[in-house]
């Protein structure tokens, strides 16, 4: 089974460039992660949100799941005190 591929938004590639570099290597290797599982263990189905969480620390990726496209699209990286702030 092919891996999946790997879409990241514009908003969401602002977000990991604003991040200490640490933080974003470990984001980048989690994204890594999802493009061989996009529903690891770990990973969370959003309420009232379409989606998946995965964490990372204090640190969360959102992301949606396309099955037919076999494409994640990572629309928020950041702090989980700022992440879920207006989604949409």
């Amino acid at each position: 089974m092919p891996d999946y591929r790997v879409d990241i938004a514009d908003r969401a590639l602002k977000e990991a460039m604003a991040l200490p570099a640490e933080v974003r290597k470990r984001l980048v290797h989690a994204m890594d992660d999802l493009s061989k599982d996009p529903r690891p263990p770990a990973a969370k189905r959003l309420t009232g949100h379409p989606g998946y969480r995965v964490r990372k620390g204090n640190y969360r990726i959102l992301y949606t799941i396309d099955e037919e496209a076999r494409t994640i699209r990572i629309y928020r990286l950041g702090h989980r005190k700022d992440v879920y702030r207006r989604l949409a």
